[in-house]
């Protein structure tokens, strides 16, 4: 009798029944056309960021814009690996975009908590793009690019601190 299992990613899927949480979503095989889409969606994503950083550098505290302009650096990085792993995953060049568009945050205060939201999202979208990967160099790459954006949001959040924390909260 042939095993039926060794076409699927573990025994009794897709008709196992999941007593707390399903786990078909973190199999690479199932993964990976997301994973895809998602690094391409990204690219667009840092690039916006990047152009919402240079906003916020023009109206930062000159003691502050170094460290603005690190994030905005690595932002553009990410750029460089997204665009380089999509290439290596499919052949292909990622197609042109048109430049992204953002909405100038009020106040420096604004702009900063927007931002601290933004990189905590990229970290989610981030990891379900490395449930898809199961080439190492690809996965550290990855993890190079979620832990930049935890040290964004934490370098954000020193920010919040020094100018928005004592502001009014409605």
């Amino acid at each position: 009798m042939p095993n039926s299992c060794l076409n699927t990613p573990y025994p009794g899927y897709p008709f196992t029944t999941y007593k707390y949480y399903p786990t078909y979503p973190f199999v690479a095989q199932y993964a990976y056309p997301e994973a895809l889409k998602l690094i391409a969606e990204s690219v667009g994503d840092e690039r916006e960021d990047e152009l919402f950083y240079d906003c916020l550098l023009s109206i930062a505290p000159a003691a502050q814009r170094e460290i603005i302009s690190s994030i905005r650096d690595d932002e553009r990085k990410h750029v460089k690996m997204f665009r380089q792993l999509y290439w290596e995953l499919t052949g292909q060049d990622l197609p042109p975009t048109q430049e992204p568009t953002f909405e100038r945050p009020q106040s420096y205060c604004e702009g900063i908590s927007k931002a601290i939201f933004g990189e905590l999202s990229a970290v989610e979208r981030y990891r379900k793009i490395l449930y898809g990967l199961t080439f190492l160099p690809y996965r550290n790459m990855l993890t190079e690019i979620y832990t930049d954006e935890l040290k964004h949001a934490t370098k954000w959040n020193y920010l919040f601190a020094l100018n928005c924390s004592c502001q009014k909260r409605d």
